[in-house]
């Protein structure tokens, strides 16, 4: 990417401020991430820092904290954040339910929510799935009773990212029933500190603990918690759904991703297994850049308020499955160096704090990693609508099946 002089400048503080501001401790726990998320000491660590900045939202609107970046200059920062090894925030506030708050929310929702959003004081999951309604959202049955000025919410949340260490969530709740599924559901803002809500643990094979299921007995939720309208919540679920699908920039990490594993490919020996994978790196490379140019009209698109219709669609399904082609020349490069999880065989440097990953296999940090790498980009072709749904998307919005 050729760049101006102002963009250079812009690129050179944010250089500047990555390296003042990440500790080695902080540079560990986004080096050793195996998921989108980073320990959560780690993530809050790291956001207090860019909300010091003024740099913790930057894709809001400016009158709520957000940064008047040009789409240039969110790719430059996304770019330089992978580079240098900084964990991300967590996207659960920041950047799914702030920009849904801002684009539905009641001017008193916005001054309570956003700002504790932006500090941290306020740390959010989704509520979304649940054990019979996971792809098909729609089928949701948690139920919310209106009772006087408060709900009263009784059912079940699954595969609850974070929500053992969250205080706050975001909730489809079943609020009526009607003819057609999507109609009748509340999007509702619970606070995870009411009485009646229990958090149980959720432990991967590897040993984090990273998802819950979270049980609701008869939790009172004040009426003026819905975001939107009763009933209406699936509008705004829609419209998150933009965020969550078509917010995250995926080209600047698979970017930097391939450059690393292209400069690890081309320390081992030469012959037909290195030149292999060096022309499927460069084939990725030419996915990345297509799928770099469709990000950055959807980032200008989501900044202006505008929708963005079956792009996010689009890009979902071509970010996930690059990440997922990545993570395959990863192992690929490993070889037998990259085995699956090793119980007694210490990880090097030590456990990644906060996730129980005490065991990995030994050799070089990326070569025991890269097997969880490729185990968790399994599922990001299945959260946020799995990529069958979003095709399906695409069919009737674009091809008129």
């Amino acid at each position: 990417m050729q760049l101006g002089a102002q963009d250079e400048n812009f690129r050179e503080e944010v250089r500047a401020f990555f390296a003042a501001e990440l500790t080695p401790e902080l540079r560990r726990a986004g080096k050793l991430m195996t998921s989108v998320y980073a320990d959560h000491e780690s993530q809050m660590a790291w956001q207090a820092k860019l909300h010091a900045k003024g740099w913790a939202a930057p894709a809001w609107p400016v009158r709520y904290g957000g940064c008047d970046w040009s789409v240039v200059q969110h790719h430059i920062f996304a770019s330089e954040r992978i580079r240098a090894g900084a964990p991300p925030v967590s996207p659960m506030g920041i950047k799914m339910c702030g920009p849904a708050i801002i684009g539905f929310g009641t001017e008193e929702q916005k001054a309570f929510f956003l700002p504790r959003m932006l500090s941290g004081e306020h740390v959010w999951c989704q509520g979304y799935s649940e054990p019979g309604a996971g792809s098909d959202l729609a089928a949701l049955q948690m139920k919310a009773v209106r009772d006087g000025d408060d709900f009263v919410c009784t059912g079940t949340k699954i595969w609850t990212t974070h929500a053992h260490v969250a205080n706050w969530i975001f909730c489809l709740v079943r609020t009526a029933k009607s003819e057609r599924k999507q109609q009748g559901i509340t999007f509702l803002l619970i606070d995870m500190t009411s009485p009646g809500i229990e958090v149980r643990p959720i432990v991967m094979a590897s040993g984090e603990h990273i998802q819950n299921q979270i049980f609701f007995d008869n939790v009172r939720v004040p009426v003026t918690n819905v975001l939107g309208e009763i009933d209406k919540g699936w509008t705004v679920a829609k419209y998150l759904l933009e965020f969550e699908r078509g917010g995250s920039a995926y080209a600047p990490e698979i970017e930097v991703a391939l450059d690393e594993l292209a400069g690890q490919v081309a320390a081992q020996p030469a012959g037909h297994a290195r030149a292999l994978l060096e022309v499927r790196i460069a084939e990725a490379r030419i996915r990345c850049d297509i799928l770099a140019r469709l990000e950055s009209d959807i980032l200008s698109r989501l900044s202006a308020g505008a929708p963005t219709g079956a792009d996010a669609s689009m890009m979902k399904i071509l970010g996930t499955e690059l990440q997922q082609r990545v993570t395959e020349l990863a192992l690929e490069a490993a070889g037998p160096l990259a085995r699956a999880f090793q119980p007694g065989v210490a990880m090097p440097g030590g456990p990644i704090p906060g996730h129980g990953l005490d065991d990995y296999c030994s050799g070089e940090v990326w070569q025991a990693i890269a097997p969880l790498h490729y185990l968790n980009e399994r599922a990001s072709s299945i959260y946020a609508g799995t990529n069958e749904i979003q095709r399906n998307i695409l069919a009737k919005a674009e091809l008129g099946l």
